[in-house]
């Protein structure tokens, strides 16, 4: 097992790594809105087969080394919990409460990931960092693509019911993580990042994370249903 490879904010590293990741969501939002309706659904579906290949891939290597533990690598993680989403949301016919969650979860919580970058476990082995970088810039991608180009919509309480489902997993991962001396969805102990929201003593760096989560939710719901961002 590794040890946590943390990207510090603004470092070289960090404004590479940002820059990249921007340029390759903000290109394959232009190649989407450039294609004909049908392509459009043919490139979706090549992002969720992408997803889905890295999602084999990282479970594949982590099995190959010995590095995969029930402690780390079950799906728990909230950026993990998106990419399965990711990964199905165009394959089944009802899918509007999976946009909703996903849309929240994979736009912030992909953004947070790529503005304070930590790489559990960290083993040197390149494919983890790439596959870092590529699956939460994704994230980010794929529900802003479902968004802008398949106009997919968020509906009126979105942004509540993402947070009473942030709050199901809640009460479902902490027990989890007490049977298993885990750290899924940081609900044992904050990451070991430099951030203002990501320190404290537990529990109570989970009730700031609480307010914090509440109020962006409904703020990204106002931005993206005004006449600027809307779809």
């Amino acid at each position: 097992m590794g040890e946590d490879y943390v990207i510090d904010f603004l470092s070289d590293e960090w404004i590479l790594n940002s820059f990249l990741s921007f340029l390759y969501v903000s290109i394959s939002l232009f190649i989407g809105f450039k294609l004909d309706i049908e392509k459009k659904f043919v490139f979706a579906k090549a992002i969720a087969y992408s997803l889905i290949l890295f999602l084999f891939l990282y479970n594949f290597f982590h099995l190959h080394l010995g590095t995969w533990f029930f402690q780390k690598r079950l799906p728990l993680q909230l950026c993990y919990i998106t990419q399965l989403i990711c990964c199905i949301i165009l394959f089944i016919p009802k899918k509007q409460l999976l946009f909703d969650l996903v849309f929240y979860c994979g736009v912030l919580g992909g953004l947070q990931a790529l503005l304070t970058p930590l790489i559990d476990d960290y083993t040197g082995i390149k494919f983890f960092y790439f596959d870092y970088y590529f699956v939460h810039s994704t994230i980010v991608l794929f529900p802003l693509y479902l968004f802008y180009i398949l106009k997919m919509k968020l509906t009126k309480y979105s942004w509540l019911k993402t947070f009473l489902f942030l709050n199901l997993l809640v009460v479902v991962i902490m027990p989890i993580n007490f049977l298993l001396d885990s750290n899924y969805m940081y609900l044992s102990k904050p990451p070991n990042v430099d951030h203002p929201l990501a320190s404290g003593i537990w529990p109570y760096y989970i009730l700031k994370w609480e307010i914090f989560v509440l109020f962006l939710l409904y703020i990204t719901y106002l931005i993206f249903n005004s006449r600027i961002f809307k779809n």
